[in-house]
C-alpha cells in the first residue's frame, strides 16, 4: 500500500513538473513572437517614414503608398494580437510592407538596403526574368522584372487563390480583386492563365521550385494554368494583398 502512495505521490510530481514546464515554453514562445512581430513592425515603421519618393517616379511611389498600407494594418494587428499566431501575423503583414520598402528603393535606383526574412511563399514562386503580357476580356495585363510608369504595381510574390504569382512589376494589381468575391477569383484565374502560367512554363521566372510543387499537388502549369497546390497554410494576411493565398505560412 505504502508503495502504491509512493508511486502515486511521483506520478502527480512529475505531472506537476511537466505541466509548469510546458506553460513557461509557452510564455516564452509568446514572449519570442510578441517581440519579433514589434521589431518588424518598428522597422518597417522607419524606413517608411524615412523614404520620400519623387512625384515623377510612379512606381516607387505606389510601393511606398502599399509599405504605409501594411504598416497601418500591422500597427491594428498588433494592438490585438494575444496569442502565438496573432503576433506572426503581424510579423507577415510587416514583412510584406518591409518587401514593398524594397521595392521603393530599387526604382529610385537606391540600395534596396537590409534584407528581409523569406517567405515561403516567394521562395516557391520565384520572380519575372523578361517582361510577360495576355489580354483577358477585352483588357491588356503586363509584368516585368522592372519598374516603369506602366508597369508601377509591385508583387513581392506568393500564392493568390492557391496559384503561385512571381514577383516582379505589374500594370494593374489583378490579384487584388481576388478577395473581392467570385467575380474576382475568376479573372484572377483567366489572369494566371493567360500570363502567369505560360511564364512559367517559357522560363521566364527565376529561382522557384514551381514545377515540384505543381507535380506534387497535381498541377500542369503548361496546359491548364496548373494548381501548384491548393493549400494555402497559414498565409492570411489580414486582408492584404495575399489575403486568399500562401505568401505566408511562416518565414525564414
Amino acid at each position: 500500500m505504502e508503495l502504491w502512495l509512493t508511486l502515486l505521490v511521483v506520478a502527480i510530481l512529475v505531472i506537476f513538473f511537466v505541466v509548469q514546464s510546458n506553460k513557461k515554453r509557452a510564455q516564452v514562445e509568446l514572449a519570442d513572437a510578441e517581440a519579433e512581430a514589434r521589431r518588424l513592425y518598428e522597422r518597417l515603421g522607419g524606413q517608411t517614414m524615412n523614404l520620400t519618393a519623387p512625384g515623377d517616379n510612379l512606381p516607387a511611389g505606389q510601393a511606398l503608398a502599399d509599405a504605409g498600407e501594411r504598416y497601418t494594418a500591422a500597427g491594428s494587428q498588433l494592438e490585438s494580437a494575444r496569442s502565438i499566431n496573432q503576433y506572426r501575423l503581424v510579423a507577415e503583414t510587416a514583412i510584406e510592407g518591409l518587401n514593398y520598402v524594397r521595392a521603393a528603393r530599387t526604382a529610385m535606383d537606391m540600395d534596396p538596403g537590409p534584407e528581409v526574412p523569406v517567405m515561403r511563399g516567394q521562395r516557391r514562386t520565384g520572380a519575372l526574368t523578361e517582361p510577360v503580357s495576355a489580354e483577358v476580356e477585352g483588357r491588356r495585363y503586363t509584368g516585368s522584372p522592372d519598374p516603369s510608369d506602366e508597369n508601377r504595381h509591385y508583387y513581392p510574390g506568393g500564392r493568390v487563390d492557391g496559384r503561385p504569382v512571381p514577383a516582379g512589376w505589374y500594370n494593374t494589381p489583378w490579384w487584388q480583386p481576388a478577395l473581392a468575391g467570385a467575380a474576382g477569383v475568376f479573372v484572377g484565374m483567366m489572369v494566371f492563365d493567360a500570363m502567369i502560367a505560360p511564364a512559367y512554363a517559357m522560363g521566364a521566372i527565376e529561382g522557384t521550385d514551381y514545377g515540384s510543387d505543381a507535380g506534387a499537388d497535381g498541377g500542369d502549369a503548361g496546359a491548364d494554368g496548373g494548381d501548384a497546390g491548393g493549400d494555402s497554410g497559414s498565409g492570411d494576411l489580414g486582408g492584404g494583398d495575399f489575403g486568399g493565398g500562401d505568401f505566408g505560412g511562416g518565414f525564414e
